[in-house]
């Protein structure tokens, strides 16, 4: 991938961003996410790299939810592969704007799974740590972040808390080793690697009684997911409703609601 321009080539890629911007903008909305890739692709080809990230940049949040919602790991897409972090996480917000209603009550478990081949298809599209860490961290920043995870952490509960306990016990020697093999587990071990608080965050959605994820190393979840357990545990449609009600509006996009540190460095 090509980071850098020339200085030429970064004032024709600054003249063209709004027409490009407008273009794509238009191609989601129309619902021709291929032609928008397309035009990724283009751009990529005359101005580098640089220049789909600047579009994406510039792209309203709901815009690039929209067109991101439709790729997933099985699918190559420019965009999924250069998204800027910030630019992601501001998009996770919309995202649940793209579901229909009656599947959260028909089939939530087939919604989280489509969420989690979104974020995973995102977070490893590039065999960059260093990135893949500014995805996470910047995606687990927000409420509407936290509860994203927590939907996907929703999906096995009992290999979570495995790994939190062992997150607790051996910080950054974590092997991620659990009783039942999950393509969850690894991505929540990344997600603890890269922020803490993001962490916590995540776990607190998911277990809202407890106030750190210390308190969880003695909960036994039942074997039976149906089975009712005396510790509350959101469940997977209750997460993605409200995920749903933290839907900004597009005319006055609320500011991030402040909140405290959760810990201290579980990595030291």
């Amino acid at each position: 991938m090509t980071d850098k321009l020339d200085d030429n080539s970064a004032d024709e890629t600054k003249s063209n961003l709004p027409a490009l911007v407008s273009q794509v903008g238009e191609l989601v909305l129309a619902g021709s996410l291929e032609h928008a890739e397309e035009v990724f692709s283009k751009a990529a080809d005359e101005h580098g790299d640089y220049a789909v990230a600047q579009v994406l940049t510039e792209l309203p949040p709901q815009v690039t939810a929209l067109h991101l919602s439709g790729f997933d790991g099985a699918k190559t897409s420019l965009a999924t592969m250069l998204v800027p972090p910030k630019a992601w996480a501001d998009s996770l917000a919309y995202i649940a704007a793209t579901w229909q209603e009656n599947m959260i009550e028909d089939d939530p478990e087939r919604i989280a799974e489509n969420l989690f081949n979104h974020v995973h298809g995102v977070v490893y599209a590039q065999d960059d740590e260093e990135r893949r860490n500014e995805l996470l961290e910047a995606a687990s920043a927000t409420d509407h972040g936290a509860t994203v995870f927590a939907i996907m952490w929703s999906l096995a509960p009992k290999e979570i808390l495995e790994v939190a306990g062992e997150i607790l016990s051996k910080g950054r020697y974590v092997s991620g080793q659990t009783s039942a093999d999950s393509d969850i587990v690894p991505l929540a071990v990344d997600l603890a690697k890269a922020s803490e608080d993001g962490w916590e965050r995540s776990l607190l959605e998911l277990f809202p009684e407890f106030r750190h994820s210390a308190e969880m190393a003695d909960i036994e979840l039942p074997d039976d997911p149906d089975e009712e357990s005396e510790f509350m545990q959101r469940s997977t449609r209750d997460l993605l409703l409200r995920l749903r009600k933290q839907v900004p509006s597009v005319r006055s996009r609320p500011a991030r609601s402040p909140r405290r540190s959760l810990g201290t460095d579980i990595f030291s």
